[in-house]
């Protein structure tokens, strides 16, 4: 027993090491990319596991539609990332295989289809890794239900918290296992900073800091400390702290869930939370999602890779909704607001209001190529 406590005290003491560096590198910062000002921007698309493939290839054709002109000029290299799939992980033991992450680093932004990760054993998720290696540390996912009075907008911290040593707990067999969770100064400060700037710049009077800080009070209760220093420096934005449970309970209530705007949370937390807003909106498949650093940005679905789809021979039947919200959210990001704004209109005509073609994953609906070419053809009109 004695060596097993001897082992964990090392692995421990590593672990720490390491993570003040990884404060002390994100203290140091870094400078955003000014895309407006950039020769050639390229887009890296990874297809992922599953129905990622799929929808992945339908976001990349959206993409080449709205961006043709530039593409053509030289401006915009859409460029296909191999080697991100289960298989080819689970051979070299790795989240993201090396000459993967050395092709993903050649690019500016990133659309990716969902990836999966096995239960148990050592494979690190490839997202994890992904936002680690490329300190993507901002998740932003929009959620709107315009009938509802529902416009919220979370930020979560994307690099810390129970994730970044998901992987590297410590465990004496038959007796106990333990993982960590990490809160930096540093980490929690600049998303609290990208949560109060998004309000500002969008007219947002409301940020929700939420914790579980009574119960976990290094961790949260520093996050929610540091929330409110930055929110002191936007005294017209109104800070409140809610706790996650009773807020998990808030979104599923109308007499209050509208009141919401913006929200900034740990990781865990904001992972859970936002698939049940998504759901509100009509389920994961309806959601976008932006990772977003400094130097890289990586833009996905919400939902997972669908294996039951795959199995039943259904693939080509999957929803592409939410890789296309996540590609206009990606078009945004690099300056291309014009095209964001003909794809979200068109997805709108597309799922609201006209409704020619419907893609549920079910075969006597559209295949996921069929909506693509509908959603196309809807911009044309515009």
């Amino acid at each position: 027993m004695q060596a097993y406590i001897d082992s964990a005290t090392e692995q421990f003491r590593a672990l720490l090491t390491e993570q003040i560096a990884r404060q002390e590198r994100i203290a140091a910062g870094s400078k955003a990319k000014d895309f407006t000002a950039m020769e050639k921007i390229v887009i890296g698309v990874c297809g992922g596991d599953g129905i990622g493939p799929i929808i992945t290839r339908e976001g990349e054709r959206v993409l080449r539609y709205l961006l043709k002109d530039e593409i053509e000029a030289g401006k915009i290299e859409i460029r296909t990332i191999e080697g991100l799939t289960l298989e080819k992980r689970e051979e070299v033991g790795k989240a993201i295989p090396e000459d993967t992450l050395a092709a993903l680093k050649e690019c500016d932004v990133i659309l990716k289809g969902p990836t999966t990760t096995p239960h148990g054993g050592n494979l690190e998720s490839a997202n994890v890794a992904m936002r680690r290696e490329l300190d993507l540390y901002a998740n932003v996912r929009p959620v709107c239900v315009p009938e509802e009075h529902i416009d919220w907008i979370f930020y979560r911290e994307n690099s810390e918290g129970e994730y970044v040593l998901g992987s590297r707990g410590v465990e004496i067999p038959e007796k106990l296992a333990m993982d960590f969770k990490v809160t930096t100064d540093a980490g929690t400060r600049r998303i609290a900073r990208a949560a109060f700037e998004y309000a500002k710049n969008n007219g947002k009077t409301n940020v929700a800091i939420v914790t579980k800080a009574n119960i976990m009070k290094k961790t949260d209760g520093n996050f929610s400390k540091i929330c409110h220093e930055v929110a002191a420096d936007y005294p017209e934005i109104t800070a409140e702290d809610w706790y996650i449970d009773i807020m998990t309970a808030n979104l599923v209530n109308p007499a209050i869930r509208s009141k919401f705007q913006v929200f900034v949370l740990p990781n865990l937390y904001g992972d859970i939370i936002t698939d049940e807003a998504a759901q509100i909106q009509g389920g994961v498949g309806t959601a976008g999602s932006a990772n977003v650093g400094d130097t890289y940005a990586m833009f996905e679905a919400v939902h997972g890779s669908a294996p039951r789809l795959i199995e039943q021979g259904l693939g080509e039947y999957a929803n592409p909704s939410s890789i296309f919200k996540a590609a206009a959210m990606l078009l945004r990001h690099i300056a291309r607001a014009d095209a964001a704004e003909k794809l979200e209109k068109a997805l709108i005509i597309c799922t609201e209001t006209e409704k020619k073609v419907i893609a549920t994953g079910e075969a006597e609906n559209a295949k996921c190529a069929e909506f693509a070419d509908y959603v196309m053809s809807t911009i044309k009109t515009l």
